[in-house]
């Protein structure tokens, strides 16, 4: 398991050790809503554009570190897949400045297409960080097929983007569409445990100060549910998988300044503009209280599912039919 520190000054390695369960924000009684309107994409844009505002993009760049882990831990699973091939252009999807971009090198793709729902953020960088030729697109990821024809892409990637759309299942199916026959998609997305010490320190919080609780983490995938979600959508071949990313923090405080600078404000629908100050003290007293470990570092999990699929074509290996095996297991065994 990989350990970040968000400052030098942390020293010691962080127990996995979860003293409440999470609770997610969805089960939390807020406004009726549409099932697919959970978000305020407008917000999340300004948020973003905001974070990479600040101090000339040295504010966002400093808070790389949790999607500069996730796009090499996806870069691993891209080559250590059976994708021999060389793509024309990959097109990555929710970019943000390029983390999983910049590691393509020139022998798996001669071109990346990055598109964000953020200007600023998706334009942050030079293309001079890049081995391959880039595109930069300012694109909506719930409105891929706008911008897109259905079978024009060969490869899609999308790195820590997806928990933000509003139509998680719609939006795998514009990525299959987009595919051409035998196209592949490689996705990281957080899953429902993440910030699981961050959402109950200040739902405990809440209910001693306030008397209830709304939700100030966003709801996320159930890692049980992707490969269904995948399946449903069209893909083929599917694997998926989960793993966590752990960072530790001198208190909640850095926590949360972190969260801004990254862009990964709450930006649903119905969310408490406010929360009192001494909601929020009494949130981190009960985060270190509760998850923090004997040297003073507060703990904050990551928990992020990579799954890679394939849009169907006549080509690929297909299992063969039931009854049809020549072999009998007993004399197997």
């Amino acid at each position: 398991m990989f350990t970040v520190y968000s400052s030098s000054k942390l020293r010691g390695p962080i127990s996995s050790l979860r003293l409440l369960a999470s609770l997610s924000s969805s089960q939390i009684g807020t406004a009726v809503q549409s099932p697919f309107k959970v978000f305020d994409r407008h917000v999340k844009r300004l948020q973003k554009d905001r974070a990479v505002a600040c101090d000339g993009g040295n504010c966002s760049r400093t808070v790389d570190y949790i999607r500069d882990e996730v796009a090499n831990r996806m870069l691993e699973r891209f080559l250590a897949s059976d994708i021999k091939r060389k793509f024309t252009s990959i097109l990555d999807l929710g970019s943000g400045p390029g983390h999983f971009s910049k590691l393509l090198e020139i022998d798996r793709t001669q071109k990346v297409t990055m598109l964000d729902l953020s200007k600023l953020t998706v334009e942050r960088d030079p293309d001079s960080e890049f081995e391959v030729q880039v595109e930069r697109l300012v694109v909506d990821e719930e409105k891929l097929l706008d911008v897109f024809p259905r079978s024009s892409q060969e490869a899609i990637v999308s790195c820590l983007s997806l928990h933000w759309v509003n139509d998680l299942p719609g939006a795998l199916v514009q990525i299959k569409e987009a595919l051409k026959p035998d196209g592949v998609f490689i996705g990281a997305i957080f899953g429902g445990d993440t910030l699981f010490e961050l959402r109950t320190s200040l739902q405990l919080a809440e209910v001693e100060r306030e008397g209830g609780v709304s939700p100030h983490v966003s709801p996320m995938a159930d890692p049980r549910d992707m490969s269904n979600l995948m399946s449903r959508a069209g893909f083929t071949l599917l694997t998926v998988d989960v793993d966590e990313v752990r960072v530790g923090y001198p208190s909640m405080w850095e926590l949360l300044d972190d969260l801004r600078d990254m862009g990964e404000n709450n930006a649903i629908i119905g969310r408490r503009h406010l929360l009192h100050r001494d909601t929020l003290a009494a949130a981190s007293a009960i985060y270190k209280e509760l998850h923090g470990q004997e040297d003073g570092v507060v703990p904050a999990t990551f928990q992020v599912i990579y799954m890679i699929g394939w849009k169907p074509a006549s080509q690929q290996p297909k299992p063969s039919e039931r009854g049809s095996g020549k072999t009998s297991l007993r004399d197997v065994l």
